[in-house]
């Protein structure tokens, strides 16, 4: 490789079939309930799934999973993920968890990125979920410089406002050259529990003319249900219910719209890296 300002080049992970990061332009559009519910959606049909907590200042999913334990480190400061409903997870949270916020730089936090993808002993998976911190930073850079990606999910409301931070993300990523499987439109719309009217308080559908508009695939939408918001206050996320749930079959919809994208993306790369 040349040296001077040569990038560094991605390295597959040896056993990890499929990458996908999610990912949304702004906070608060439930982009960590997206990726845990879906995460354990693809476990529960059969994948190998694990799931990396990549935002470093506000990690969630320790609370979502509904585990705080430290991480075991075995011989050549591999760490061992935690295993939560059937997952293999880390997180910072894992690692200095409490409510004091990490002060990091730039340097630092892709060196954790680096460690949380390399250093990890994830053993064979089919689908390692990445949930990416809300914006269009450091993070997802420090990513696809370390792995090839898949391709990213982005998570949006159907709110103007989300949708612009959307939209972001669809470039951010469109410049890294990473592949968007597809937009899920998160809290779409509300049933009402008890005249069962159903309520647009974001202005559904949004997110469905936004991915048209730039030709990626909707994989779907995730109604505004309290039961969603409880699964991931107590640490059992709804997808646990199973695809019969009322509460957590769009999930199981989403990450079958998914499986097929990402399958077919995986084989458009490969098809790719046999002709080069």
């Amino acid at each position: 490789m040349a040296h001077g300002n040569a990038m560094p080049q991605p390295v597959a992970l040896p056993g990890v079939s499929k990458i996908i990061a999610v990912g949304s332009g702004k906070g608060g559009v439930g982009k960590t309930t997206v990726a845990v519910n879906l995460a354990i959606a693809l476990s529960k049909m059969g994948q190998r799934v694990g799931l990396i907590d990549a935002d470093i200042y506000g990690p969630n999913v320790p609370l979502m999973m509904g585990s705080s334990q430290s991480p075991r480190v075995g011989a050549g400061n591999v760490i061992e993920p935690n295993e939560t409903h059937g997952l293999k997870t880390i997180s910072i949270g894992y690692i200095s968890p409490g409510d004091k916020p990490l002060v990091m730089r730039g340097p630092m936090l892709h060196q954790i990125i680096r460690q949380f993808l390399q250093q990890v002993n994830w053993g064979e998976l089919d689908y390692l979920v990445v949930d990416l911190p809300p914006g269009t930073g450091d993070v997802v850079i420090s990513l696809v410089q370390t792995v090839p990606l898949t391709g990213a999910v982005v998570v949006s409301t159907p709110s103007d406002v989300s949708l612009q931070d959307a939209r972001k993300a669809l470039e951010m990523f469109g410049q890294v050259n990473v592949e968007v499987l597809g937009i899920v439109e998160n809290m779409s719309y509300f049933t009402c529990p008890h005249c069962h009217e159903v309520i647009d308080i974001f202005s559904k559908g949004g997110a469905e003319r936004t991915a048209a508009q730039f030709k990626v695939p909707f994989l779907g939408s995730i109604e505004l249900i309290p039961a969603i918001r409880e699964g991931g206050d107590k640490g059992l996320p709804v997808a646990l219910a199973g695809p019969k749930s009322p509460q957590a079959t769009a999930f199981f919809d989403v990450a079958q719209k998914l499986m097929e994208r990402a399958d077919a993306a995986a084989a458009a790369s490969k098809d790719v890296f046999e002709i080069s």
